[in-house]
């Protein structure tokens, strides 16, 4: 029995085509994946068949057991639609407690049904009890991804399309949503997985359809497409060389020579009732880059908070920032201007309509959009950085056109305008595939080598890091909440065998 038939589809989206005769055929007891780099055309294809889009030209037909309006999709738009309506109802600001909690996990999975049989085993599978009664706003990604698919599984669904699920998981995250991902292909429930890379596809999919630039490249038994050389090709392909990075832009303040850059005595953080942060230590000489890993909820993103001026539980606390202490009439302004960042929410809300030169030229404002005059000097440093990272082509071309990957490095070159203290990469390899990956951690270390910015790079795991990391925070349990154990690196000579070797060292808080 025939699944599904697309037949010569074609797709244009303001006269650009992003997909050109596609042809594929799926039979009853194959379970595929949509395989292709950032801008291939994957997640295009998927909003065809979920009838979000409408062919330019061509046909999609399902076979007799699938009703299309019950195919269920999963993707970082459902992420950005989802958080948009429940930042739409806050009203933080008419409590007294000048607090909202917002769209509850449980709320957001259930949409007013009562749990049932399948609710109750995955949020038992998932691990996902802890956090059910948290607002969202709340959530880490990981978290919000298992939010997400729960959720759509709740619908009954006779087909469920994914994009990159395993995208902002933690190691056992991973293997949890890897062990769902196995079940769920084995059952009667269509599944179709879009992956960014070789190594995401589990073991249950047994065919592959490989898209680059909006054409098939490659379709056919998993075995054969995975040893193409090909398609290894594509998927892996070599990184461009970079350009010199320009002359660093004048800054409003000046650091001061052997001051740490962050230091943090004994700072906790809760929220509600729950412990996040637990007597956390730590300090950020300068010269250090440090990798900040931890599982999903771990507190990642609250200790980032707590130094770049976001979070009032700051203030009390011993925390200096660049030889100030917080709470001593330095403004929020004073601190943000000291900083560059990227993050995915950062991405999920810029401004659309824009164009790369003034999505870049935004960051001497720090604003999401660009709202201020900006002259001719702003502009050159804006290019200047574009073609430092290998985008000069892309000054003129709309911020919502490029692929993902493309838009994450625009970010970067955003972030670096200003010439900030520290540069905050958080999460900054999320929904990338190899390439981007690679050339991301390959700037990061381009900067790092070539300028006097420090960087934090926040990751779920200690995984894929830049090399010139030499300092790691990593978020180990503790008995409430998460502490924090630091690492530094060094390189150690070793006269009897000749040769480098990194050292991992474990220091006592404060480093």
């Amino acid at each position: 029995m025939t699944v599904l038939t697309i037949q010569d589809i074609s797709f244009s989206y303001r006269a650009r085509q992003s997909l050109h005769a596609i042809d594929w055929h799926w039979q009853d007891g194959e379970q595929w994946a949509l395989l292709g780099p950032n801008g291939a055309g994957k997640t295009t294809l998927a909003k065809l068949l979920t009838k979000q889009l409408t062919p330019s030209s061509g046909q999609i037909k399902f076979g007799p057991d699938i009703d299309p309006s019950t195919i269920a999709f999963v993707g970082f738009e459902e992420q950005k639609a989802l958080q948009d309506h429940d930042r739409r109802f806050d009203d933080s600001e008419t409590r007294a407690s000048a607090f909202d909690e917002g769209t509850l996990a449980r709320d957001a999975i259930l949409r007013g049904a009562d749990p049932d049989e399948t609710f109750n085993l995955w949020v038992e599978r998932l691990g996902m009890e802890h956090f059910l009664t948290r607002g969202i706003r709340f959530t880490s990604t990981g978290e919000m991804r298992k939010i997400l698919l729960l959720r759509a599984l709740m619908t009954k669904p006779q087909m469920v399309v994914l994009d990159s699920p395993l995208d902002g998981l933690d190691a056992r995250s991973q293997q949890e949503l890897h062990q769902m991902l196995d079940t769920l292909l084995q059952s009667e429930l269509r599944v179709l997985l879009l992956c960014r890379d070789l190594r995401d596809l589990p073991a249950a999919i047994s065919h592959v359809l490989v898209l680059d630039a909006g054409v098939v490249s490659a379709d056919g038994p998993r075995e054969e497409i995975v040893s193409d050389d090909a398609v290894r090709a594509l998927m892996e392909p070599e990184l461009p060389a970079l350009a010199e990075l320009p002359a660093p832009a004048e800054r409003s303040y000046s650091l001061e020579p052997g001051v740490p850059l962050v230091e943090l005595r004994d700072v906790s953080a809760a929220y509600h009732g729950n412990q996040v942060l637990e007597s956390v230590s730590w300090v950020f000489e300068p010269g250090q880059h440090c990798a900040i890993a931890g599982p999903n909820g771990c507190g990642k993103t609250t200790l980032l908070s707590l130094i770049n001026g976001d979070n009032h539980k700051a203030y009390g606390q011993d925390i200096t920032l660049f030889g100030t202490r917080r709470g001593s009439g330095e403004s929020v302004w004073d601190i943000k201007q000291k900083f560059g960042g990227i993050d995915t929410q950062l991405q999920l809300n810029h401004v659309r309509g824009m164009k790369v030169i003034e999505v870049v030229v935004s960051g001497f404002f720090d604003t999401i959009g660009l709202y201020d005059d900006w002259g001719d000097q702003q502009r050159a440093t804006a290019r200047a950085w574009l073609a430092a990272l290998g985008l000069p082509e892309l000054e003129a071309a709309p911020f919502d056109d490029l692929s993902f990957g493309m838009q994450r490095m625009v970010l970067l070159a955003r972030a670096m305008v200003k010439s900030p203290a520290i540069l905050i990469l958080d999460e900054p390899c999320l929904g990338l595939d190899s390439f981007h990956r690679r050339l991301i951690l390959q700037a990061a270390d381009h900067i790092a080598r070539s300028s006097d910015t420090q960087l934090l790079f926040v990751s779920h795991s200690q995984g894929e890091t830049p090399a010139c990391i030499n300092q790691w925070l990593n978020f180990e349990p503790g008995e409430q909440g998460y502490r924090v154990v630091c690492v530094r690196r060094q390189l150690t000579w070793h006269h009897s065998t000749q040769f480098l070797r990194d050292t991992f060292l474990p220091v006592a808080s404060p480093v």
